[in-house]
């Protein structure tokens, strides 16, 4: 029996040791048998968003991976990643952490995975989550909203976001090829 494959978005978050912590979750999730990295974004810098007390600024970026797996099973592997690299969870979800690996976007699913709601709702509101995930992807449309993620980075503010560092990141085959596929909304 065959298996589908699935693109995913994954949004990577970190503020404690953030320099070292993105790039390091992005090789992780190259080197993951079940997943494909396609693509990664560059690393964008902002303000936490909740708590009650001020806490240092977050690096976020964007991976655009395939795999067979299904979301929960990919929320797991992502977990262990961020187990990986220090992350210990805590009641209070708001807590500087070294690394954050979410489910943006999988496919075109829509319901929820372990209490969390697919797509993310706060791609939608947030210009941390939007615009990483537009810069390797903007042609993919959201399943609830119709909107590409292009429309949906261009209608957020994102004054306070700071682009930050790096270029694209992509695994074989080479991301000439997949920015072709994902320009024409091929994804």
């Amino acid at each position: 029996m065959t298996h589908k494959s699935h693109r995913a978005m994954i949004l990577l978050g970190s503020n404690i040791q953030r320099e070292r912590n993105i790039p390091q979750a992005v090789q992780l999730l190259a080197s993951r048998p079940a997943l494909r990295l396609l693509a990664s974004s560059g690393i964008y810098e902002s303000a936490a968003v909740g708590g009650s007390g001020p806490q240092p600024l977050f690096s976020n970026s964007a991976a655009l991976i395939e795999t067979q797996l299904d979301p929960a099973t990919l929320r797991h592997s992502l977990r262990e990643i961020e187990a990986a690299l220090g992350r210990v969870r805590s009641a209070d979800k708001y807590v500087p952490r070294p690394i954050d690996l979410d489910i943006v976007l999988y496919g075109d699913f829509v319901g929820e995975v372990e209490g969390n709601s697919l797509p993310d709702p706060e791609l939608l509101r947030f210009a941390h989550i939007a615009v990483p995930c537009a810069e390797i992807a903007p042609h993919w449309v959201h399943p609830l909203t119709g909107q590409t993620l292009y429309e949906i980075s261009t209608g957020v503010d994102s004054r306070s976001l700071l682009y930050i560092s790096g270029a694209r990141q992509t695994s074989s085959p080479p991301i000439s090829h997949q920015t072709v596929r994902l320009a024409h909304g091929e994804i």
